[in-house]
């Protein structure tokens, strides 16, 4: 006699849930890629205002000083600043770090402004040229040719807002301090027609 006994499937009560309700996404919290807060978070920064001249540093050297404990080490700077009207000053700065060194170095434009007499068209009214230290420059009035200069004397008169003129450096100096001032020399003895 075969008996045959059929297995009694139990099926365990589930509890229906009702769907959660979703959750708002968090902001300024932390992130759970990287596990640290984002950068958004907090007071927003006010817009960094531009102040009324363009600052263009031309030349940077890293001076060296021996010690009895070694080297110690300077840095020089020169800036050049204009707003590209007719005001233009160069500047050297020195400092431990680059940050006093720009900072003196702008503070020293802004002592040397000069104003530059222009025509009503950016250029010159005159030829002009100058000696300063090892530096000869000439700057020349070109009606139409746009500004037509290299080095240092390009960076002057570009701040200045000087156009239309050719340039020449007639020396084989290549000081970008020397170049820069006697670009400076030369606009100084521009006078008005």
């Amino acid at each position: 006699m075969t008996t045959t006994m059929e297995k009694e499937t139990v099926v365990p009560e589930v509890e229906v849930l009702a769907p959660a309700a979703e959750t708002p996404a968090r902001t300024g919290g932390r992130s759970s890629v990287r596990g640290r807060a984002p950068r958004t978070g907090g007071r927003p920064r006010p817009p960094r205002e531009r102040g009324e001249f363009e600052q263009v540093t031309i030349d940077a050297r890293r001076v060296a000083r021996v010690m009895a404990g070694g080297r110690r080490f300077n840095f020089s700077l020169v800036v050049v600043i204009g707003d590209k009207k007719g005001r233009v000053g160069v500047g050297l700065g020195k400092g431990v770090d680059t940050a006093l060194a720009i900072d003196k170095a702008t503070r020293d434009a802004k002592k040397h402004l000069l104003t530059v007499s222009r025509t009503a068209s950016g250029s010159i009214p005159h030829q002009v040229s100058t000696k300063y230290a090892s530096s000869t420059v000439e700057i020349i009035p070109s009606k139409g040719r746009g500004l037509v200069a290299g080095s240092a004397m390009r960076t002057v008169l570009d701040l200045a807002g000087v156009t239309d003129v050719v340039t020449k450096i007639h020396s084989r100096s290549k000081n970008k301090l020397t170049i820069a001032r006697a670009t400076i020399e030369a606009l100084k003895k521009l006078r008005t027609k």
